[in-house]
């Protein structure tokens, strides 16, 4: 075989792989992509539960569309997915409860209720699941203040123990210091050892 019948079956097998390469990839891609569109937590489409109060008398909406919207994400889904009814009802289109949820506050919204009469009314029917977040109130402090106490009792006890173990280091460094120093032996001796020493001294001489 001549050199440039191997170089076109060369360049006939590398246009061959790149484009398996490129059809696998585009494959894998579509098959990710409806998955992506769901989530994979088991549904309860039977967790839905109505969250109805009658309208107030001559009910004017408390809450903006927007106002609507911040106010669904702190209502959880309650379909087993860790979403708020927001995201939910406008990610996961599998989904029944969210949008039933969503009709919910759409009502309430439309009865004259405020933000916080509605997060009321949604504990009232699902308990405190209903929201993504605790209220800030009895127990529930703890959850809030607990991981900032931790965060503050461990820099405290950090400080302290870099102090002592700054303290301590210098302390044996004046040691280790003063032992160098001339003198120092006769520094630590008694008057009586001195003396002895000094007659020593003047005996030799």
């Amino acid at each position: 075989m001549s050199g440039a019948e191997r170089g076109s079956d060369r360049r006939t097998f590398l246009v061959t792989a790149t484009a398996v390469g490129a059809a696998f990839v585009a494959r894998a891609v579509q098959s990710q992509e409806p998955a992506a569109q769901q989530n994979f937590a088991p549904m309860e489409e039977g967790a839905y539960r109505p969250t109805l109060r009658a309208a107030k008398p001559d009910a004017t909406p408390q809450l903006s569309d927007d106002e609507r919207d911040v106010l669904e994400h702190r209502i959880k889904c309650q379909c087993g997915c860790p979403l708020d009814i927001y995201t939910c009802r406008t990610t996961d289109f599998t989904c029944s409860v969210s949008p039933a949820m969503h009709r919910d506050v759409m009502r309430l919204v439309a009865g004259g209720y405020d933000a916080k009469e509605i997060l009321a009314a949604f504990v009232e029917t699902y308990g405190e699941v209903a929201l993504t977040e605790p209220t800030k109130q009895g127990f529930n402090w703890a959850g809030y203040l607990a991981p900032g106490i931790a965060m503050a009792t461990g820099a405290i006890a950090l400080t302290l123990f870099v102090r002592k173990w700054v303290a301590d280091s210098r302390t044996a460094a004046a040691v280790r210091a003063g032992a160098s120093m001339p003198g120092a032996a006769s520094d630590a001796m008694s008057d009586d050892d001195r003396a002895r020493l000094e007659r020593a001294l003047r005996e030799d001489a």
